[in-house]
């Protein structure tokens, strides 16, 4: 029996050095096309990916050529065309990458939408920013017309943004989990998910302004699947304490409890790790395995044989 393997990729594994041309982002799919099936002789593989970088170039694009006639798509809807764009990457990339081996490759991307639900304390408290930077005054013209909040960003100016909330079910898993019985690669929960919520009257789901962190999701899509493993895939092989200082040290093997230790002494930062070993961690509780390494040791880790291995 093949071990069943979430995948969390990283938005900026997809854009390296600033690199926002489709051909150069395609190119570097077809590294992660090539990983991929290098495992899928020995794993049930499905794919959660990052988008921030993709998601706000399309809302740049957006914004910038929104007119009466053709106003800007909501931030739900951008997401929607994220996952359609980083799918078709992922999707070509993994096709090439079996034709090399004279093999043909079974894969779908599906467009998903995961549900937040509304009273998540994040709504209260915007923290992501999203899109494009604007001066203070334009910044505040917009969040007027647009009921948007906005907020100063490190210096480089005013950018809107947007609630966090964590996902709590994802519509199509039933739908995603056949799929990988199938054999299928599935890419899924792209972007972290297009946020949606159920309403109180009938249940009907509705599309809501907001970006869900892709690891949790990922996390979540780990547990819907029955994965054995999760791997949050990033631009470091390991996790470190005191990273890039001189007392910099690589955890290896490490609890679920010591993670929780080492979070309450504020090792890990919250734009950055924190929701890496957040995730990884919360899937190994169950008595699986939670890795974070790069693409490059991925193969090993999944052997234990590098990364960070939470169990």
């Amino acid at each position: 029996m093949k071990k069943r393997v979430v995948l969390a990729l990283g938005g900026n594994a997809l854009q390296k050095n600033g690199e926002a041309t489709a051909e150069a982002q395609k190119k570097i799919a077809l590294e992660v096309g090539e990983a991929i099936a290098d495992l899928a002789n020995k794993y049930e593989i499905v794919i959660a990916h990052g988008n921030g970088p993709q998601v706000g170039n399309i809302l740049i694009h957006e914004e910038s050529a929104s007119t009466t006639q053709a106003p800007a798509m909501p931030l739900e809807t951008a997401v929607a065309m994220s996952q359609g764009q980083i799918g078709y990457w992922l999707t070509q990339a993994i096709n090439n990458a079996f034709a090399k081996k004279g093999k043909t490759a079974k894969v779908a991307t599906v467009i998903s939408q995961v549900v937040v639900d509304p009273r998540d304390p994040a709504f209260k408290n915007p923290t992501k920013p999203i899109g494009q930077f604007y001066s203070e005054k334009e910044a505040k013209t917009l969040a007027r017309k647009n009921k948007w909040t906005v907020k100063e960003d490190a210096g480089r100016g005013w950018r809107r943004v947007v609630a966090s909330p964590k996902p709590i079910d994802i519509v199509e898993k039933r739908t995603i989990l056949e799929l990988v019985k199938n054999g299928v690669i599935v890419i899924a929960a792209g972007g972290g998910g297009i946020p949606v919520i159920r309403t109180k009257i009938l249940k009907r789901l509705k599309g809501i302004d907001a970006v869900i962190d892709k690891d949790y999701a990922a996390e979540k899509l780990a547990e819907e699947v029955k994965a054995d493993i999760f791997v949050s895939v990033t631009a470091v092989p390991n996790v470190y304490i005191n990273y890039k200082l001189p007392s910099e040290q690589a955890i290896t093997t490490i609890s679920p409890s010591e993670i929780a230790r080492l979070k309450k002494y504020g090792y890990f930062k919250a734009g950055s790790m924190l929701p890496k070993v957040e995730a990884a961690a919360k899937f190994a509780k169950n008595g699986r395995a939670g890795i974070i390494t790069d693409i490059d040791h991925l193969k090993e880790a999944l052997k234990g044989k590098a990364g960070t291995i939470i169990k």
